[in-house]
C-alpha cells in the first residue's frame, strides 16, 4: 500500500494544471472496487459528508498489532477520488501507524486543501476521523 500512495503523490507532482489534477482524482475514484449492497449500510456511512460516503473497515488481528484495511465508495466523482486517496494512505497499516499519519498534511502538500470546497474539506475530515476511531477501536 505504501507504494500505491507514493505512486499517487508522484503522479500529482507531474500534474501542474488543476483540471488535470481533478481528472486524476476522478480516475482514482473509478478504480475503487464497487461495494456490495450489504456494505452500503448506515453503519458504514461516514457522517459529516455532503455526498454519500461509505467506508468498510476490516481488521486483521493475526500479527503483533492489528492491521486495518479499508474499502470505500461515494456517489460523487471527485469525492470518490478523495476516498481513494485517503484509503490508499491508510489501508494496510497498523492501528498505531494510522494514528500517527496526518492526512490533512498530505492534502496540503498535494495542494488539495486550498482547492477543495469547505464541504469537501469537512467530508475528508469526517472520513479521517472515522478511520482514526476504527484504529483506536482495533487497538482496544
Amino acid at each position: 500500500m505504501a507504494s500505491r500512495i507514493n505512486e499517487i503523490i508522484e503522479n500529482f507532482g507531474f500534474l501542474e494544471d488543476w483540471e488535470d489534477r481533478y481528472r486524476y482524482l476522478i480516475e482514482l475514484g473509478k478504480d475503487l472496487p464497487q461495494l456490495s449492497e450489504s456494505e452500503t449500510t448506515e453503519d458504514n456511512r461516514v457522517k459529516g459528508c455532503a455526498s454519500q460516503v461509505w467506508v468498510v473497515t476490516s481488521v486483521d488481528h493475526s500479527g503483533l498489532e492489528p492491521v486495518l484495511s479499508f474499502k470505500g465508495q461515494s456517489d460523487a466523482h471527485i469525492v470518490k477520488g478523495l476516498v481513494a486517496l485517503t484509503l490508499a494512505l491508510y489501508s494496510g497499516k497498523t492501528a498505531r501507524e494510522i494514528l500517527s499519519i496526518d492526512a490533512l498534511d498530505l492534502f496540503r502538500r498535494l495542494g488539495l486543501a486550498e482547492h477543495l470546497t469547505p464541504q469537501r474539506s469537512n467530508g475528508v475530515r469526517s472520513m479521517v476521523e472515522r478511520i482514526r476511531r476504527d484504529a483506536i477501536a482495533a487497538s482496544a
